[in-house]
Formats: structure tokens, sequence, C-alpha cells
């Protein structure tokens, strides 16, 4: 069982049963881990009329086999379900170490089904597995749940858990682990999920050792990677990914008001950059998830002042853009109390911030009034209208009642008028790049599974400055055309691939790409994979998500983007006017994934990555 455990928890809530069974080797053989063997149980799992909200819905977490390893940035797990928001396929990438602490326990994954009659949390301690009443519990945010769990379990324990927000029903709700450190599954809406089954927390620990097949051979692969990352990376081992805030405004990828700007907000981003953040003295400590060396989260506090503090996890670039240059507040200290107020509550702060600046520009037209919001008045860069709008959507008050179920949700609500200004692809909202600003980024966004989101494929980074030697690959320019809808899939098969075997993605930039982590596949686990090999399994794990979405109606007319990204280009001084030519990517993309004009897998595709 070189690189896994060989044991999954079954545990059906109804009837509060445990069950542990082997891990289905095969389908780990074809699929690998992580992401890849979450979606090809929860396949099995499903039906075609499977509904988000119900008990039949199963919630997989699933380690992958470079978890609880010596491997580079290995402390990740995974987290796959239908999600409340899109009604279609979901999944969630976590780091910190949780994931590591399962399968030291003896696990690689869990899967939940059922919903129980009332409040429960697990707790894992090694192989006792108990599940326990949560009554107690059911009320206290992510961060006051920590300590009674621990005193009631271990103190060494780590705990994935909801926030009050899910309690009361919001669909933008996500998994939130290790407390103040506030790693979070965070897109999808699995909070929903777990509330759904009135699972409150999991708490776990572990002592075991995950056995690898060439221990030696790992550790001077890690040991060669590590110093080339944390010497490439530089940066963001100092200001973690606020590093990223200002080239991010320079290149035309800052979301600025609801995406819609035609400025340029320089001073704005100084203002909530890393730099600002460091010489405000907000940044204490870097956290590191397992295996890693770069140390990009980093623990914050605001000391004094109207937006006082806790200490704990800060705000990333994706919350300092959407819960900052989106609503155009320039505002760090009140940025990092959002922050805070969206990890204690357990919501998306990607979520949250489209949702806000959404709302902000909503209110501008009239569709949402003074009457809506208790009298607050929504207006753009107001850091205390947006920090009543996080506790709006948090508590499920006011208009946050409605914004806390999601895109789908909420313009349905608002009616037709409210469509162009909702940016989101398949209900998700667009995370903090901008895919005017690179093309193969937009087909992407159209394509992803999980709807809109950069991880997914990362083609950004593929296409801007990213070279693979070992794969032959070469940026070709963000703004070029040909070519960009195979690199989206060629990309998105790789982050399948990272996903699945848990890597972090943002090792990338400091060298830890496909070829190493196939050396390190072969080290841990002692197959004989190659590049290819995984680039394959990466591919067919897409393809059996695509299929999920395509038996719940996704074809072609899905695959789409916010009118906004197709038609108002962004002409400041130092921008291209570019807008990316979608249908004509799709058209190769298609092409290149082997499915039909539709964007159904073709039944030779099917056959040739022997998905049944």
């Amino acid at each position: 069982m070189n690189g896994y455990r060989g044991r999954l928890l079954r545990i059906d809530l109804t009837s509060r049963t445990v069950k542990t069974e082997s891990l289905e080797m095969e389908w780990a053989g074809k699929y690998i881990g992580g992401s890849g063997l979450a979606t090809r149980y929860l396949y099995d799992l499903i039906k075609q009329n499977t509904r988000p909200d119900e008990p039949e819905n199963p919630l997989i977490f699933m380690t992958g086999p470079l978890c609880g390893t010596p491997s580079l940035t290995s402390g990740r797990h995974h987290v796959a379900a239908l999600s409340p928001l899109t009604g279609l396929y979901g999944e969630s990438d976590c780091g910190g170490y949780w994931g590591e602490q399962l399968k030291r326990a003896g696990y690689d994954g869990i899967i939940f089904t059922g919903r129980a009659s009332g409040p429960v949390y697990l707790w894992i301690n090694d192989g006792n597995v108990e599940i326990r009443p949560a009554s107690h519990l059911w009320g206290k945010d992510t961060y006051d749940l920590q300590a009674p769990i621990k005193e009631e379990t271990d103190s060494r324990a780590l705990v994935a858990c909801i926030g009050t927000a899910a309690e009361r029903g919001a669909l933008i709700a996500n998994i939130m682990h290790e407390g103040a450190h506030s790693r979070a599954a965070g897109r999808c809406g699995f909070g929903a999920v777990m509330a759904n089954k009135r699972l409150k927390a999991i708490a776990v620990k572990g002592a075991g050792q995950v056995e690898i097949a060439d221990p030696e051979g790992l550790k001077a692969l890690v040991k060669h990677h590590a110093a080339l990352a944390a010497d490439h990376l530089k940066d963001m081992r100092k200001y973690g990914t606020a590093r990223m805030i200002q080239p991010s405004e320079q290149l035309g990828s800052m979301p600025i008001q609801n995406f819609r700007y035609p400025h340029r907000w320089e001073e704005g981003a100084a203002k909530i950059s890393g730099p600002a953040m460091e010489e405000k003295g907000l940044l204490l400590k870097s956290y590191f998830c397992g295996g890693c060396v770069i140390g990009c989260g980093k623990t914050v506090q605001v000391k004094e002042g109207p937006y006082r503090t806790s200490v704990g996890g800060g705000p990333e670039y994706e919350t300092l853009n959407l819960l900052g240059a989106n609503l155009l507040v320039d505002n760090v200290e009140a940025i990092c109390l959002a922050n805070e107020l969206c990890n204690r509550y357990g919501i998306d702060t990607v979520e949250t911030g489209s949702l806000a600046a959404f709302a902000m520009e909503a209110f501008q037209e009239g569709l949402i009034t003074a009457g809506d919001t208790g009298g607050v008045a929504l207006n753009w860069g107001d850091a205390d209208a947006m920090l009543e709008l996080v506790r709006m959507i948090g508590e499920r008050r006011e208009v946050g009642a409605i914004l806390s179920q999601g895109y789908n949700h909420t313009i349905q609500r608002l009616g037709p008028k409210a469509v162009d200004m909702a940016i989101q692809v398949k209900g998700l909202a667009i995370p903090a790049h901008d895919p005017r600003a690179y093309n193969g980024l937009a087909c992407s966004y159209a394509t992803s599974n999980r709807g809109a989101h950069h991880t997914s494929g990362q083609t950004h980074l593929y296409e801007h400055r990213l070279k693979v030697p070992e794969i032959g690959h070469e940026p070709s320019g963000r703004f070029t055309v040909d070519g960009k809808g195979a690199l989206a899939a060629l990309t998105q098969n790789i982050m399948n691939v990272l996903d699945s075997v848990k890597s972090c993605k943002f090792a990338q930039n400091g060298g830890w790409t496909i070829g190493p982590i196939a050396q390190a596949c072969r080290f841990a686990i002692g197959t004989s994979d190659s590049i290819e090999d995984l680039i394959l399994k990466g591919e067919r794990s897409f393809n059996l998500k695509r299929l999920i979405n395509v038996q719940r109606g996704v074809t072609r007319k899905d695959d789409k983007l916010p009118k906004r990204m197709l038609t108002l280009a962004k002409t400041a001084a130092g921008y291209s006017a570019n807008l990316p030519p979608l249908e004509k990517m799709l058209d190769e993309y298609y092409q290149a994934r082997g499915w039909s004009k539709e964007g159904i897998p073709l039944p030779e595709t099917l056959a040739r990555l022997e998905i049944g």
C-alpha cells in the first residue's frame, strides 16, 4: 500500500453507523487519489436525479498518495459532492495539516451519506471512530468551536467544521479547518452540505505513518526542489499571495468595481498589497501547510482602531481583491476584519466579495433599495458598508438572506436585469483573475466543471510565464488565440493530476511541475507511471466530471462567460483592449478534448479513457 493506507471510512449519518472498507485499488490506479478518486466514488453513488440538498448527496473527503509523505507541498486534501450553488459537480481543495492527520489515522478518505436526526460531530483517533452529539456546539463559530471539541477529544486534534452561516442555511458556506489558521475548502458551498447532514465538525488525530516505496529517492528529490522553490518564491515567502496584488493591477487582471472599472487603480492596489500590510505591522508570522517550504499563509492582527481583529489567518490574494478592489475599498484593515468575519461565519470570501460587488451595482441601478439593506447605502468604496454586507450575508438578514444563496438563486429573485451584473459561470463566482487579461483563462473558466475557478486549469500561469520543459511547454503570450483551447484542456488535465496526488499549485512557480511530481509519485507509490500516464489519468477524471454535469443537462450553452467579459474592453492606459474570442477557442477546445461540437464527450473518447 505504498502511498496509500488502503482504507476508507463510510459514515451513514441516518443510521449513525461507521464502516471501514478497503480502498478500491483498481480505481486508485486509474484515478490516483484526491480529486480523481473522489469523483469516481461520487459517480458511483449518485443518480441522475440526485439533488444537492438530499441526504443521498454524498460528501467525500479524500487524500492522495503524496499526502502524508515527505513530498513537497503535499499537505492537502480534497472535498467533493454535488454543489448546492450550481446543482452540478462540485469540488474544493484545502491545505493545512488536517488531511495528513486523516492519513496518519489510517484512512485515505471519508464518505458521508444520510442525514443525522440532530447535530453530530465525528471523532477519529487513529483506528477509533465515534459519532458524537453536537447540539451543544451548534451555534458556535469556527473559531469558538475549537476549544470545546479539543477538550472533549484531544488537544492535538485538528478540526474541520462549519460555522453559523451554514447552520442558518447559507449556500455559500464553506468548510473551515484548523481554527484561526483558517484553511478553507471554500468553493461550491460544501458547508451547506455538511449542515444539511447535521454534521458540525470532524476532529481527527493520527499517529501512524504512510509507507513509501523509495524513501531515500523521495528525500533527495524533495531536498533539491525545496531549495529551488524557496529561492524562486522569495516574495511569496515574505508577503504571501498578497504579493500578487500590484502585478495583477498592472496586467489588467485585477477585478475592480465588479469588473467594470474603466480606469487604473494603482494607488488603491498599493494600499491593500503585501508591502502595505507589512508597513502597517499587520503581518505577524507565516503559516506553512504540510510539506511546504513557502509559507504563503500569513497570520495577521489589526491591534487597534475600528477594525480590530483577533490573531488569525490573514486575507489572501482573492480576498483582498474581491472584498477590496472589486468594491473600490482600499482600507486594508477593514478587509482584514471582513476576512475574519467570513472565516468565523464559515463563508467563501470569493463568493461573498463577488456578491457584495453585485449588490453594490444592483443598489446603484435600483434593483436593491435601502429598504432591503436596513437603511445601509451600498456605496462603492465604503468600507463600513462592505463590512455590513458581510454581516448581512453571514447572518442571513436583510438582502444578505438572498445573497447568501449564491448567484443562481439571487438572479432568480431579482429578475433578468440582474443577469449582466452577475459575474459568474455555472452559478459560481469568477475569482480575482480577469479573463480579459488571459485568453486561455477565459476558455478554462467557461469549461471548468465546477464553474469558474482559476485553479481548475491555472491556464493563465502557463500562457503568461511558466515554462515546463519536460512537456515542451513555452508561454505563448496572454492574447494569442490559436492553441489556447488545446492549452486550456492540457492545463486542466495537469491540474487534475495535482489535485489527485495532492500537491500545491503555487509550487509550480518554483519548479515543482508535472515532471518532478511524476518522479515523486514513482518514489512514493512504486509505480512506473510516466508524465504522459499521469496526464492521461488527469484527463480521465476531468471527463468523468464532465459526464456528471452532462447528466444534469450541461452542454455548450453552459460553457460561457458573463456578457461583460466579452463586450466591455479594458481601455485604460497600459491595458490591452482584449476581448476573448470564446467561441473560436471552444471549437478548438472541444476538438482537443474529443467532444462533440455541443460539448459532449464522444463514445470513442470515453472508450480511449476506459470510462464505462
